[in-house]
């Protein structure tokens, strides 16, 4: 009796633990929202992710992907454009053309536009040279700029150019007191080839901040920052990524609200999902060289972290190629990701073992 019952009790258990690997794989392992039912048709077509690779900072490579979460690197892990210098970024114009900009290096004083229809044959557009001994309440801003961001607003008509500049502190206990002085400057241009001046600091809340893009979602401007002081008990918010608001383009922005990333994140890039109800948050882990997600139907949230980010499949919810570091996605019709496969070819490897469509 002893036995059977021994045997019935290795049978439930192991019954049990079926379930429980079955539950841990199907019914709490849910996608991330915003994608479309089959057949349907999706508001957002597919995407490009314009970036460079861990090993080759600040040059120009491309992934793509039609669900906004799994993405695969073109052109068979090779640069796209090797005139190209920065932390890649691009929007789409006053005039219908997509532009790029870039910066040969940080201490170097260029900021540079490249102009293009198809986001296949870059050509250069123009250069600015921002005045940083001008810019207001901002004294011994340091001959750096880093990590330029351009956004076109259509309600105004006008590009905002942004990046960050640092300066010297002078004697302080703050830790990293080069990233501690960082502070994100802007200038505005209707066209791109001549800029509002002196450049200005873009929030009037006095706080080290890094790759900040803006975006205007509904009736409000979204200032997607990094926080750039190092985490402490004293500033726990440290190296994450937060929001910032307000009613008009150059503010004033709201104070930055609690972090939507852990720490040691940064180089934030969004876009929408395929239906257009939610938004899908990038942003580059370091030094691990790895990326997070953060989603949210409501900009002003609440946002989660989806599984993904760990080269896993059976895991991962979301996969960016491995290696990939700063850039931008954006999304792009089905016409433009047919174009980019046709004129870079897809990755061998991904294409035999059936990771892509």
């Amino acid at each position: 009796m002893k036995a059977k019952r021994s045997d019935l009790a290795q049978q439930v258990l192991a019954a049990m633990g079926a379930l429980l690997c079955a539950a841990s794989a199907d019914g709490q392992m849910l996608d991330p929202p915003g994608q479309v039912e089959p057949g349907a048709v999706p508001k957002h077509e597919a995407y490009l992710f314009a970036h460079m690779m861990h090993g080759d900072y600040w040059r120009l490579y491309y992934s793509v992907s039609l669900d906004g979460l799994h993405w695969e690197i073109l052109n068979q892990g090779k640069r796209v454009f090797d005139q190209y210098r920065g932390h890649a970024d691009i929007c789409k114009g006053h005039d219908g053309r997509f532009y790029l900009v870039g910066n040969r290096g940080d201490a170097e004083p260029d900021i540079n536009f490249w102009v293009c229809d198809d986001l296949i044959h870059w050509t250069k557009y123009s250069e600015y040279v921002p005045d940083l001994k001008r810019v207001p309440d901002f004294p011994k801003a340091m001959a750096r700029i880093g990590a330029p961001k351009v956004y076109y607003d259509r309600s105004t008509s006008q590009y905002l150019l942004t990046w960050h500049t640092t300066h010297d502190l002078g004697e302080t206990d703050l830790p990293e007191p080069y990233w501690a002085g960082q502070r994100t400057l802007y200038a505005t241009s209707k066209d791109l080839k001549t800029f509002s001046n002196p450049p200005r600091k873009l929030f009037e809340w006095d706080m080290a901040t890094i790759d900040t893009i803006v975006r205007r979602i509904g009736d409000r401007y979204y200032a997607v920052i990094k926080d750039e002081r190092y985490p402490s008990l004293d500033w726990p918010t440290g190296k994450t990524i937060r929001l910032s608001s307000a009613d008009h383009l150059l503010g004033p922005y709201t104070e930055p609200g609690p972090p939507i990333s852990p720490s040691f994140r940064e180089a934030p890039t969004l876009i929408p999902s395929p239906d257009g109800k939610v938004w899908y948050l990038y942003y580059e882990q370091y030094p691990g060289v790895a990326y997070g997600l953060s989603v949210a139907a409501e900009f002003s949230g609440p946002w989660f972290q989806p599984a993904g980010g760990t080269q896993h499949r059976d895991w991962d919810k979301y996969s960016v190629p491995a290696k990939a570091r700063h850039g931008s996605m954006l999304p792009i019709t089905r016409a433009h990701y047919e174009a980019l496969i046709e004129a870079f070819g897809r990755r061998r490897s991904m294409v035999e073992k059936g990771q892509v469509e």
